[in-house]
């Protein structure tokens, strides 16, 4: 207890007493945040280098190498669901790439700021020495960046560091319901008349978007590839990561020296998922060869609307695949003017191979993408809500293309004309497609 004489001299020791515990409270508080954010987010470290402002030269390609060759960045997103980060969707070396950070340029002073990263390499990495990654920095307070740069250290010159936008920093409201995502369009490929057909199923179906990760194909393709573009269906990412890595056209690793599997097809869907988040209220993760076909419903749209109203919470709805062996086909639906034209006429296909006891038939989805923070091919790694199979009398994968079990007899098949339901329209539209494009 404090005795004063005089009146004064107590309120001036009590001003002293206050002002001393507003200062520790103010030290406290932040130190106490910061506390709770290294649980949330343990390797999170921010430092401003000296004197740097936002600089570095702007990113052009889809594809950044960093100087360690050892990290590949696609391209960043902002993610507030588990607050605010930055969430950079690259590739790195699973076992060389130890420390990343990411220097964010923050508004409205320029200012830079650095934070660690935090790593993390997709589980489905299929034996491969590389794979997707996350790249996951938490936002400095006080700071909306709109760009952000990766480097091995905390230190260096910004100046030499190419720099990112960081995407989806503002809300958007959806502009479509359903987009397509193809993730890996290679090999030269040329198989034009499924892919119209493809196409023009997707549109009956009701998708207004296809994102296609295109690494090569044909002369003819980029043909009607530019008359998808110019409709505004189609949006190409150029996909060229074999000029960055040796690409394995298998799954899985086979021990031949190739660095990362399936023309580094994982890396995109993920980037697909990210880019769309936004502005599709529906991503398809399917290949060009591949239609899920519902059996109930006309449309995806009315297909959705009662999947979601049957379970509520479901943000994953996985479709199983089933082979239309394009080995097998039908005199139907032969089109002379098609026959010109290189592919497979799928209408012709109606032939599905029966399901096998012991193997377990893959799947491909129709996610809520904001649902979604990890995807490999047949299934999510990492989701909020659940995931459902749902039953093949909604809807299956009419998946046209080389037999899995070619020694059947054509009898043993199974006779699905599910897809002649829309033949008309589809027959009608092909049509349009290849008059303007390759006949």
């Amino acid at each position: 207890m404090i005795h004063c004489g005089k009146r004064h001299i107590c309120a001036i020791v009590t001003c002293i007493l206050i002002f001393g515990s507003i200062l520790i409270c103010s030290w406290k508080g932040p130190q106490l945040r910061n506390n709770i954010t290294r649980k949330i987010f343990p390797q999170a470290k921010t430092a401003s280098p000296a004197g740097q402002l936002c600089r570095g030269k702007p990113a052009q390609n889809i594809i950044t190498p960093l100087k360690d060759n050892r990290t590949f960045i696609i391209s960043p997103y902002f993610d507030d669901r588990e607050g605010k980060v930055t969430r950079v969707i690259g590739i790195v070396h699973h076992e060389d790439v130890k420390e990343l950070y990411c220097w964010f340029c923050c508004q409205p002073h320029g200012k830079i700021y650095v934070s660690k990263a935090k790593i993390d390499v997709h589980s489905d990495r299929f034996g491969f020495p590389y794979g997707a990654a996350d790249i996951v920095c938490l936002e400095p307070e006080n700071c909306d960046p709109t760009h952000v740069a990766i480097h091995q250290s905390p230190h260096g010159n910004i100046d030499q560091l190419p720099r990112f936008e960081i995407k989806n920093r503002k809300a958007e409201t959806f502009s479509v319901d359903f987009t397509v995502c193809i993730s890996a369009m290679f090999g030269s490929y040329n198989n034009v008349l499924q892919f119209i057909q493809s196409m023009e199923m997707y549109k009956i179906l009701g998708v207004q978007k296809v994102v296609i990760y295109k690494n090569s194909c044909s002369q003819l393709m980029e043909k009607v590839l530019k008359f998808y573009m110019e409709e505004g269906t189609v949006e190409i990412i150029p996909w060229p990561i074999n000029s960055h890595l040796k690409v394995s056209s298998k799954w899985h690793f086979m021990q031949d020296g190739t660095h990362i599997g399936y023309y580094g097809q994982i890396t995109a869907l993920n980037d697909c998922i990210y880019r769309n988040m936004q502005r599709s209220k529906f991503v398809v993760l399917n290949d060009a060869d591949e239609i899920i076909l519902p059996l109930k419903h006309p449309d995806w749209k009315t297909m959705m609307s009662s999947l979601q109203e049957q379970n509520p919470g479901t943000g994953i709805f996985l479709f199983e695949n089933h082979i239309f062996p394009e080995t097998i086909s039908t005199p139907e639906f032969n089109i002379s003017s098609w026959n010109t034209v290189p592919g497979v006429n799928i209408l012709q296909h109606v032939h599905r191979e029966p399901d096998r006891k012991e193997v377990f038939n893959p799947k491909k989805m129709i996610i809520d993408p904001r649902k979604v923070i990890q995807t490999s091919v047949h299934s999510v790694l990492r989701a909020y809500g659940t995931s459902v199979n749902v039953p093949m009398d909604v809807a299956l994968i009419y998946h046209c293309r080389v037999p899995l079990q070619g020694n059947l007899p054509r009898e043993s098949l199974i006779r699905d004309t599910t897809l002649w339901r829309y033949n008309s329209s589809l027959i009608m539209n092909v049509n349009k497609v290849l008059y303007q494009t390759v006949l």
